[in-house]
């Protein structure tokens, strides 16, 4: 039988604001997150990974849950890849983990 368990995110904090990992799940039937696989916050979206439309998806989902402007939510790493490692600034790890469902 296989124990569930709560799986903390890793989120590094930088001066800046906070760094994590997400992993992407393109043509969904809706926007959600999905809690958290691995060490990355599963996110799924509707939008196709086609001409960058499930990046932008991605940031504007997460600023809208965040309540934060979509500028300050940035793609570093990932861009053509299901697992991209995202920078938010101003904020702090609780404010990411506040988002998260349970």
């Amino acid at each position: 039988m296989q124990e569930l368990q709560k799986t903390m995110l890793p989120i590094k904090e930088t001066k800046k604001g906070i760094i994590f990992n997400i992993r992407v799940v393109p043509r969904s039937s809706r926007c959600e997150l999905a809690g958290i696989q691995e060490d990355a916050l599963k996110l799924k979206i509707t939008a196709p990974p086609v001409n960058g439309k499930a990046n932008s998806e991605c940031i504007r989902f997460l600023a809208d849950k965040l309540s934060i402007r979509k500028s300050r939510v940035v793609i570093i790493a990932g861009h053509k890849s299901r697992r991209k490692t995202i920078a938010v600034s101003g904020l702090k790890s609780k404010d990411i983990e506040s988002i998260i469902p349970t």
